[in-house]
């Protein structure tokens, strides 16, 4: 996986503990770009941190779950994304303008107990997300482009439909998730995904299941 000028392949290219940003409702997959405003303290101190580094943060989810923890503290999902800062500005009233590109997902191996403001977790990434000769024929991209034109009508939006015909079913799957409107369970479930064809058919699957709730609130109106 290449991101900004460093190639991750190997384990040892991965670090061990990164610092975290939980986030609800992001969604940062491998390959993705993902840009972030970062105005809280203690995340422009992650910020500094990571550019002092290794480049490396952990993009996570708080749990969505009863048992989610403090408010200020959330219980963490297992699973999230690793980024590269591949970007970084000031602007100017105290807020770094950032983009993250997508390494690899990892799992929560466990969180360690740090005095700087940032969590930070050791992880164990996803290796199979390294491996930039991934079979991504497997996609059903006839179906997923069907989905996609359908949600597209019903919410009279437009499409780059030239981009679209030139994307790999990798960035296309991967980028359509990313957009996706979904909510925060929807996003894990599209991350969790254990390949790239498992992810289309969970992306199809959410999507037509949206499209036949609008039609059903829809019917609703007319009785």
């Amino acid at each position: 996986m290449q991101a900004g000028n460093r190639t991750y392949s190997t384990a040892k290219d991965i670090p061990d503990c990164v610092p975290v940003f939980p986030l609800s409702g992001a969604l940062l997959l491998p390959g993705g770009q993902m840009p972030l405003n970062i105005f809280e303290p203690r995340y422009l101190e992650m910020i500094d941190a990571a550019l002092r580094g290794d480049r490396v943060i952990g993009m996570i989810q708080p749990k969505f779950s009863d048992d989610s923890g403090s408010s200020d503290k959330p219980k963490l999902c297992a699973v999230g994304c690793l980024g590269r800062l591949a970007s970084f500005a000031e602007s100017g009233d105290g807020r770094y303008l950032v983009s993250l590109q997508g390494i690899c997902r990892f799992r929560v191996a466990e969180e360690l107990n740090v005095r700087t403001p940032f969590r930070q977790c050791r992880i164990s990434p996803f290796m199979s997300d390294l491996d930039e000769e991934g079979d991504a024929s497997c996609v059903d991209r006839e179906a997923l482009l069907r989905v996609f034109r359908a949600y597209l009508d019903a919410n009279d939006l437009e499409a780059d439909w030239e981009s679209v015909k030139r994307a790999g079913n990798d960035t296309l799957v991967n980028a359509l998730s990313m957009m996706s409107p979904y909510g925060p369970a929807e996003k894990q479930a599209l991350l969790e995904a254990p390949d790239l064809k498992s992810r289309a058919e969970t992306l199809i699957a959410i999507t037509e299941m949206a499209l036949a709730r609008d039609k059903e609130d829809f019917a609703k109106t007319l009785q």
